[in-house]
């Protein structure tokens, strides 16, 4: 939109230019017209301060504005009556009728009554004369159709600008309810995130020092005394892992290790298990300093604890074979036990395999499980470098995709 101050400068730049028009044209007009010249100067001023002004900001209609385009057009027959170079004023009145209104078919009607009004003055300036009014129709003709064609093509702008401001704030209100949307699911995805990292840090440690009390009680019973006291040094490590674990939770840390302590991470865990369980477990680990990323360490070292957990409280197994292999496309893991099986299809309850299912699919993965009565084989292929990040339809998606698990 034109500034006021800028529209209030044009104005008074062509009343001055029209004033000094007219007082050159005084000594070829009589005196009558020049006080018809001054009347309309100043009637256009009255109109343009008084109603003009305020119409730029809330336009007018219906009567108002047609009362409007009659002063203007009363005015401009009076300059062009008084003298023809008066015409000039068309700057001013076409303009004004164009911005005063708030439709483009006010400004075409308003600009013929106008037009009409320049006809009137000018031919009636001249006594009707053929001259004049030949005169007058190509004025009012030239004038009328640019002004038509200039107004139209100004307000096309101006509407195309009204709907690229309401396009924006739409946008802009989209933009918010989307950034609510993402706080939302960021929100949703840390719980989801916390949950697994409870169980699969501190929730497996607390099943293990159940397991290890349970034996402990066992022994104890039965006067293993011996048996009892190494149980119970492994209830008290595994309570110090616990404890390392949560305060790493607490500090939104990770409880994994840097990336080149991954492999001793994973020994840990199956020396770990084996302390636990009792089970013959053979670990085959290969270089994994090959694979760089640390987010798909993370998936893999996760998964793997998962799997170890699930033999200890599940499958009851005598032996764990467990293979990591690393290329600088992926991260490989195998875990297999000759334990008891469990029924694929059956429904699962908490985070367990369901879990591992997301952490795999999230990292853009493939997990393969099948369980049968001779025991259960896991196998997973992780990317190397891992998405940071996968909103959670696109993990649905994932997991139908690149997880099989069969009976």
């Amino acid at each position: 939109m034109v500034p006021r101050r800028l529209i209030d400068l044009s104005f008074a730049v062509a009343a001055c230019a029209s004033v000094a028009v007219l007082l050159l044209s005084l000594p070829e007009i009589a005196p009558a017209r020049f006080v018809g010249g001054l009347l309309s100067l100043a009637i256009l001023a009255a109109a343009y301060v008084f109603v003009g002004r305020a119409a730029l900001v809330v336009p007018i209609r219906g009567a108002a504005f047609a009362g409007f385009i009659a002063v203007v057009a009363i005015a401009m027959v009076l300059a062009t009556w008084a003298a023809p170079a008066l015409a000039m004023l068309q700057t001013i009145a076409y303009p004004l009728i164009w911005m005063v209104g708030d439709t483009g078919r006010g400004g075409v009607l308003g600009s013929v009554v106008i037009a009409a009004a320049v006809f009137v003055g000018m031919a009636a300036g001249g006594g009707f004369s053929a001259e004049s009014v030949v005169s007058a129709v190509i004025t009012a003709v030239l004038s009328v159709v640019f002004s038509i064609w200039f107004g139209l093509w100004i307000s096309s702008i101006v509407e195309y600008g009204k709907e690229r401001a309401r396009l924006l704030t739409e946008l802009t209100a989209a933009q918010s309810q989307l950034e609510l949307l993402h706080r939302d699911r960021g929100a949703a995805e840390e719980r989801e995130r916390l949950a697994r990292d409870l169980h699969d840090t501190v929730t497996q440690s607390l099943a293990g020092l159940v397991l290890l009390a349970e034996r402990a009680l066992r022994q104890s019973a039965v006067g293993d005394a011996d048996g009892a006291q190494a149980s119970l040094r492994t209830v008290e490590s595994v309570a110090r892992e616990a404890l390392d674990e949560s305060r790493a939770l607490v500090a939104r840390t990770a409880a994994v290790p840097a990336d080149d302590a991954a492999g001793r991470a994973i020994e840990r865990l199956v020396e770990r298990f084996r302390r636990e369980n009792g089970a013959e477990i053979r670990l085959t680990l290969g270089d994994l300093d090959s694979a760089t990323g640390r987010e798909a360490q993370v998936v893999l070292l996760r998964c793997l604890q998962e799997s170890l957990s699930n033999v200890q409280r599940h499958a009851h197994a005598s032996h764990v074979d467990v293979s990591v292999q690393a290329t600088e496309e992926a991260l490989m893991l195998e875990v297999c036990d000759d334990g008891r099986g469990f029924d694929a299809d059956a429904p699962r309850d908490g985070y367990g395999i369901d879990g591992m299912i997301d952490r795999v699919a999230l990292g853009g993965g493939h997990l393969d499980l099948h369980s049968d009565d001779g025991g259960t084989r896991v196998r997973i292929r992780i990317p190397a470098a891992t998405p940071s990040s996968t909103p959670p339809s696109a993990a649905g998606q994932l997991n139908a995709t690149s997880v099989r698990v069969a009976r």
